[in-house]
């Protein structure tokens, strides 16, 4: 055979033997000192397709053609076991990576009877976060051959690398399974197995035999044919596995995988943290030792909920909801309690203990919970007092409430009902007085005192009222006296705030815009609006600055009340918040506008949405840079309010109620002359004579306007000269009004109930509200008012002279 046959057979040699080695040991390879061969050739890919390539390759050392040295064992093994190496052209993955399709595989797991000399190596104290990957062992290149001539070459004896070893004896009782780094051996309970597929490292993540790895952790192992999907489940938790994807789903949720799933030699490999972080297996690394050890519980899991919240000794049958579950899919046979009681006969504090038993007889942790047992809860105790046994007609009576509940407080609110408690009596003869007092949980007690009313007369119904009736409470008197009164003497002047009046419709049965309009400067909001659209719907107030320039908002003052089922109710409420924002100064913000930009403004309006047939009423004060148009709407709950302020048209009004802009509301009255003495004289508000309406305009439809009522108005009433011991009462002519006023600073009701009325309100116009009382010296009183949306109109203030005290 000449030469150059020669010498092609050898390349030929070359080439086949490069086709079978692991890129690896290629690359290994390379890097030996050896001169690379330049190999030009077909290679069949896995589509089937021919790829012509020209490559370098390294001298390698003489193995089997379907071989590669093991650094670790310096053995021969199938280098498809590498994690390298691809599929040769005539290999075409599975398409059930567990195995056969519709089947799970079984990967050959076998006890190993070696045993190890254990390596002198320290573990981490904690858990590797999602960063920290099981470093690949680093497989030496092993020694080079010269490409065969015909001659015999020696080959230099390679150095066995030191592999760590393990006792496996180190498991036998507890509950660790131990995983070589980059080997193919686990040690669990004594014992050695061996996984089909080495632990392998790729891009830094260590994947690891899904069946192998299940198969010690004791979970459920599935495929599922029909979305092509390795099943693991422990318990309820379900994780799925699709081949050549870095996503898997945890209970259904798609989750992010450090690495990319892939098969080798048939076996099913994943990232090892996929696993151990969605079921929280806890795990340390040892580097030294190249080992993973994982904590694998097995024991079965309890708890249990107790019911109800509130235990009472003797009395409260108590419920246990129990749970139990196996992470290994066992039975649960048998259950173990500490301390239940289904009724606790003793209040205290008392510790449960619950454990369960699975078919293996492991027993799980012992669950306990604490509960408190309430002793059983004791009634009040109804106790009064009065000043004197025997008291002269119109003569006050004076209690003192001495209930109590003996473990705990009385509620403020609701927790005493009295009977025939009266300021004074008028009517001679014994009183039975009744007080009904109930606790927190719902017990009663009833104490009932009679007092003995003699015929001798110290104040009349009347006298009593005006001198002894309290501030905010009312009285009964003849409410058809008030039209004859003598009215004071008043100066008007007017303050420079535009009033912006949304109150008709207000009655709202279909959604929209309510009312706008382009003011400037400062604005007295008054809106109050009733849903009747059969739906919840968002009452808002839109803020647009048209002009070039940023204009800013200040909110001064802000009273909001509702959504209530009751307008007065509202109303009500709105005119107090409001009050006390002007008193404390404390609600004031400020906020920007871009030209074109419009924002949602006095947003306590828009917090809660409006159920159907309920009220929102809100009184607020604002000042503008510029002129700014402001919108009402009421829309369904999803509507964006800036994109509705600029398409939605202006409903009509209702005809009865009033809508407009109107400058100059606040009113300013003075009264110089003095007030009080022997004759009763009153102040009109709200009348349209005495106290005329404002004029405006309806802006949608360019009308013009009469504040009916002057809702929205705020009065600032002066009296210079308020004679000495004069009662002022306030007193509705124009029907049911519940509000409140500030009397020099102070919040007054109108008006709260009082002994022997009730209701929160001034129902007719025969009940009085106490206003004030001056004292023995003649006073100036400043008044500020504003009437109460959902309340009616005309209202009086009356000024009278109190009877002199007696003995």
């Amino acid at each position: 055979m000449n030469l150059k046959k020669i010498t092609i057979i050898a390349l030929l040699v070359v080439v086949q033997a490069a086709a079978v080695l692991p890129p690896a040991s290629a690359q290994a390879a390379a890097t030996s000192g050896n001169t690379p061969v330049v190999v030009q050739g077909e290679v069949v890919q896995q589509d089937g397709t021919a790829k012509n390539y020209t490559e370098k390759l390294a001298a390698q050392p003489q193995v089997a053609p379907n071989a590669t040295t093991n650094p670790d064992t310096n053995s021969v093994a199938d280098p498809a076991a590498s994690t390298n190496v691809q599929p040769s052209p005539n290999e075409q993955p599975s398409t059930d990576p567990t195995g056969t399709e519709g089947s799970v595989p079984t990967d050959t797991q076998t006890p190993d009877d070696s045993s190890a000399t254990p390596v002198d190596g320290t573990e981490t104290t904690e858990p590797p976060t999602d960063e920290e990957t099981v470093p690949a062992t680093q497989n030496p290149a092993p020694t080079p051959t010269t490409p065969s001539t015909g001659t015999p070459t020696k080959t230099p004896n390679a150095t066995t690398p030191t592999v760590p070893t393990f006792d496996a004896s180190t498991t036998l009782g507890t509950d660790k399974l131990v995983l070589m780094i980059n080997g193919d051996k686990m040690y669990q309970d004594g014992q050695t197995y061996t996984a089909a597929q080495p632990m392998a490292a790729k891009d830094g993540v260590s994947y690891i035999a899904v069946r192998s790895f299940v198969n010690r952790v004791g979970l459920k192992l599935t495929y599922d044919a029909k979305t092509k999907e390795t099943v693991i489940t422990k318990g309820a938790d379900e994780l799925r596995f699709k081949l050549g994807t870095d996503t898997y789903t945890v209970n259904g949720v798609p989750t992010k995988m450090k690495g990319t799933s892939y098969q080798e030699k048939s076996t099913f490999m994943v990232p090892l943290t996929s696993i151990t972080q969605a079921l929280g297996i806890p795990y340390k690394i040892d580097y030294k030792a190249k080992t993973i050890t994982l904590t694998i519980s097995s024991k079965p899991t309890a708890s249990f909920t107790v019911s109800p919240e509130k235990i009472i000794a003797g009395e409260t049958m108590v419920t246990y909801a129990t749970k139990s579950e196996s992470p290994s899919g066992y039975d649960i046979v048998d259950e173990r309690w500490e301390g239940r009681q289904d009724v606790f006969t003793d209040p205290g504090t008392y510790t449960i203990t619950y454990s369960v038993q699975d078919s293996k007889g492991q027993w799980s942790a012992p669950y306990s919970q604490t509960v408190t047992v309430e002793a059983p809860n004791q009634p009040p105790v109804a106790q009064f007092t009065t000043d004197k046994e025997v008291y002269r007609m119109g003569e006050p009576v004076n209690y003192t409430d001495q209930s109590y509940d003996p473990d705990g407080n009385l509620p403020e609110a609701n927790s005493r009902l009295w009977e025939n408690q009266k300021g004074a009596y008028f009517v001679s003869g014994p009183q039975n007085i009744t007080l009904t007092v109930t606790d927190e949980d719902g017990a009663t007690d009833t104490f009932t005192k009679t007092i003995t009313v003699t015929d001798e007369v110290l104040y009349t119904q009347d006298e009593y009222n005006a001198l002894f009736v309290p501030i905010g409470s009312k009285f009964l008197f003849d409410g058809g006296s008030v039209p004859a009164m003598q009215k004071v003497a008043r100066y008007d002047t007017l303050g420079d705030v535009t009033l912006y009046r949304s109150n008709s419709p207000e009655s709202v049965f279909g959604t929209g815009k309510l009312y706008e309009d382009t003011i400037n400067g400062k604005v007295r909001f008054m809106v109050h609006h009733a849903n009747y659209t059969k739906k919840r719907v968002t009452m808002y107030v839109v803020a647009t600055n048209n002009n070039a320039t940023p204009a800013t908002i200040q909110t001064l003052d802000s009273g909001f009340g509702g959504p209530s089922p009751f307008a007065t109710a509202a109303g009500k409420v709105s005119v107090q918040r409001y009050h006390q924002s002007v008193i404390d100064g404390k609600q004031r913000t400020t906020i920007t506008l871009q030209p074109g930009e419009s924002k949602i403004i006095l947003t306590d309006l828009n917090k809660v949405p409006m159920a159907d047939k309920t009220v929102i009423s809100l009184i607020a004060d604002v000042d503008a840079s510029q002129p700014i148009t402001y919108s009402t709407l009421m829309v369904d709950t999803d509507v964006d309010p800036i994109e509705a302020a600029k398409t939605l048209t202006t409903a009509p009004r209702d005809g009865v109620h009033n809508r407009g802009t109107y400058p100059l509301a606040t009113k300013i009255i003075d009264v110089f002359e003095p007030v009080g003495g022997p004759t009763p004289t009153k102040l009109i508000i709200g009348d349209n004579k005495d106290d005329l309406n404002l004029t405006g305009v309806d802006a949608p439809n360019n009308l013009p306007e009469s504040n009916l009522g002057n809702f929205g108005v705020l009065y600032k009433i002066h009296l210079d000269k308020v004679a000495p011991n004069t009662l002022i009462t306030f007193n509705g002519r124009g029907g049911k009004y519940a509000g409140w006023i500030v009397v020099n600073g102070q919040l007054v009701e109108l008006s709260a109930q009082s002994m022997g009325l009730v209701g929160s309100a001034l129902n007719t116009s025969s009940e009085a509200g106490v206003v004030y009382r001056t004292g023995n010296n003649t006073e100036s009183v400043d008044l500020e008012f504003t009437p109460a949306p959902g309340s009616n109109l005309s209202v009086n203030l009356i000024f009278s002279q109190m009877p002199s005290l007696k003995q």
